[in-house]
């Protein structure tokens, strides 16, 4: 079965069917999302099959469960969908008259290389809307899976293969342990990870890498996560929060550091034996890059160079 022969038999609307009944669980509700009849998106899913010449789908109690070839189709569907979403976008940005690229960004990256690259890129294309996204890696990879953003700063997260993206290590990173300067732990010159047990932390939720890390440490000392803690994966929350309260938080070096010469924190002599694994610009291998995109990775490469 050729490319040819599937795109003169398939239907959009079989498509956008498939993703509903994946996202939604049951043929009724995917149907309703569609505004169509349950019948209705019954025979339009056995046409599909008949097209594909196998079953997607079996009975399972009063639900279906997809086949390996459901499985197959749909994941591919998906890739699908988010192509025509970044087409969309573009689209979009050409109507606009200048085009559009959306960038997703992990909070920990160093934000010197994205303002650079961003800034030469406005400087070439004044019309040009850049859209910025800063969220964890998962949620990024999720949002570049769907089609919603053209390229992500960040790492490959748990859930997310290798093989589906191509990428380039921008920066390593070591993490720190900081709190606020009027923390009396500020003024401490031996402190011992044990010891900060006993104080209220700021961490980032699961399952983020630098939560990960994190847990590995304590486990590395036979410490259990610390019981009083807040979670939450914005940095400037975080930051807010140790100079509020008299908590720890962990950042990553460069931040910090950055942060400590402003003298809103202050970063601990404590030496932690984990570190992130390098940050990367990462892109979908199966969806062309808009013009856009390209020239952002150019000048992203030229400001790590310099």
């Amino acid at each position: 079965m050729s490319a040819r022969h599937l795109l003169q038999r398939l239907r959009f609307r079989q498509v956008a069917l498939l993703l509903a009944l994946r996202r939604l669980g049951t043929l009724r509700a995917a149907a309703a999302e569609l505004g169509m009849t349950q019948p209705a998106a019954t025979q339009m899913l056995q046409e599909l099959e008949a097209a594909l010449e196998l079953p997607l789908f079996e009975r399972a109690g009063r639900g279906l469960r997809p086949t390996p070839a459901g499985e197959a189709v749909m994941a591919h569907f998906e890739g699908l969908h988010g192509s025509l979403e970044t087409m969309a976008r573009t689209l979009e940005g050409l109507r606009a008259g200048g085009g559009l690229l959306a960038v997703g960004c992990i909070p920990a990256s160093s934000p010197t290389l994205l303002v650079q690259a961003v800034a030469a890129l406005k400087r070439e294309q004044p019309l040009l809307k850049v859209r910025i996204v800063t969220e964890t890696s998962d949620h990024l990879l999720d949002l570049l899976d769907q089609g919603e953003l053209d390229l992500v700063i960040g790492r490959i997260a748990e859930g997310h293969a290798h093989s589906d993206y191509d990428s380039t290590v921008l920066a390593a990173e070591p993490l720190s342990l900081v709190v606020g300067p009027r923390n009396s732990r500020a003024r401490e010159k031996a402190l011992t990870l044990q010891a900060l047990m006993r104080d209220p932390w700021v961490l980032q939720p699961r399952p983020s890498p630098m939560r990960e890390l994190l847990e590995q440490e304590f486990r590395l000392h036979g410490l259990d996560t610390p019981r009083n803690l807040v979670e939450t994966a914005s940095m400037h929350t975080t930051v807010f929060l140790i100079n509020e309260a008299l908590m720890v938080a962990v950042l990553p070096a460069t931040l910090a550091a950055r942060h400590e010469q402003e003298g809103v924190l202050r970063v601990l002599p404590l030496q932690l034996h984990q570190a992130l694994e390098p940050y990367r610009a990462i892109v979908p291998k199966q969806r062309p890059m808009s013009a856009a995109a390209r020239r952002f990775l150019e000048l992203l490469n030229v400001a790590l160079a310099a």
